[in-house]
């Protein structure tokens, strides 16, 4: 197996190709919230996946995922280009980190399939009995909340935080696709990390601009943040108040409202 140890001194990236790469991280994210935001409008905020087929959906998904995730990915996408760039010219570390970044949103796109069915499995059952809406919604925050304060999200949060380590484990790979797997293996963890805050798009809606701003953020803040842990458990608890609300506030069940049924204070 060929070798290439990422992170020596010698292989770091010239200032210039750092500011690069992330500029291009940078708008490549600013695009997906563009692309994301024009589809939103569009749409009203409902149940299930508003009648949109299995590819629509996944396109729709893919760019989502693109616009939450890459400002978080960014720093590992870096840190990876940084330990190929002692042996690569630029235009050879740019394909590489965007194998990278396409493993990694591969992951995230068949996540998007589980998405998919839950979205339909919910929209249909809200369509046929819209007085379960409230449960359906009070389960997902529970689940959200149980996931952000489970042992599973600390072991994945710590990988995302910290994945220096596990580079230097990719570097011993064979190269092939090598790049298109390390960005899949970090995206593992990070689904890992992050699938309870999708699960909250199914009361809050998928196409809820604001709802994925504030996930958006909530991911950036725990990946990159000092106190991260500790605000994710914070988040966790805040999921919870949110389960125990759900019955009877449907203010929290924008995504759970069936087509036409105005949403009042409280449930009745």
């Amino acid at each position: 197996m060929a070798t290439e140890p990422p992170l020596r001194r010698g292989n770091l990236l010239p200032a210039r190709a750092l500011v690069t790469a992330w500029s291009l991280l940078v708008l490549l994210a600013a695009l997906a919230w563009v692309l994301t935001v024009g589809q939103a409008r569009g749409m009203e905020v409902g149940p299930g996946t508003m009648g949109m087929a299995i590819p629509l959906f996944l396109l729709l998904w893919l760019t989502m995922m693109a616009a939450m995730m890459l400002p978080s990915v960014a720093p590992v996408a870096i840190t990876w280009a940084r330990g190929i760039a002692r042996r690569s010219t630029g235009a050879v570390r740019a394909g590489r980190t965007a194998a990278f970044v396409g493993g990694y949103l591969l992951v995230w796109t068949a996540f998007g399939l589980l998405a998919y069915g839950a979205l339909t499995a919910t929209g249909d059952l809200v369509r046929d009995h819209p007085g379960a809406g409230r449960w359906i919604g009070c389960a997902a925050f529970l689940l959200a909340g149980l996931q952000q304060l489970g042992p599973l999200k600390n072991v994945c949060l710590r990988h995302c935080r910290s994945p220096m380590a596990q580079l230097m484990r990719y570097a011993r790979y064979r190269r092939g696709a090598r790049d298109l797997r390390v960005g899949a293996h970090h995206g593992l963890y990070c689904t890992g990390c992050c699938w309870g805050l999708m699960v909250v798009l199914i009361p809050l809606g998928v196409m809820n601009i604001a709802a994925m701003a504030g996930i958006a953020a909530v991911i950036f803040i725990e990946k990159l943040w000092r106190l991260g842990p500790v605000f994710s458990t914070a988040v966790g608890v805040v999921f919870l108040v949110c389960a125990g609300l759900a019955p009877f506030q449907d203010w929290l069940l924008p995504g759970l409202q069936p087509a036409g049924e105005p949403m009042h204070p409280h449930m009745h």
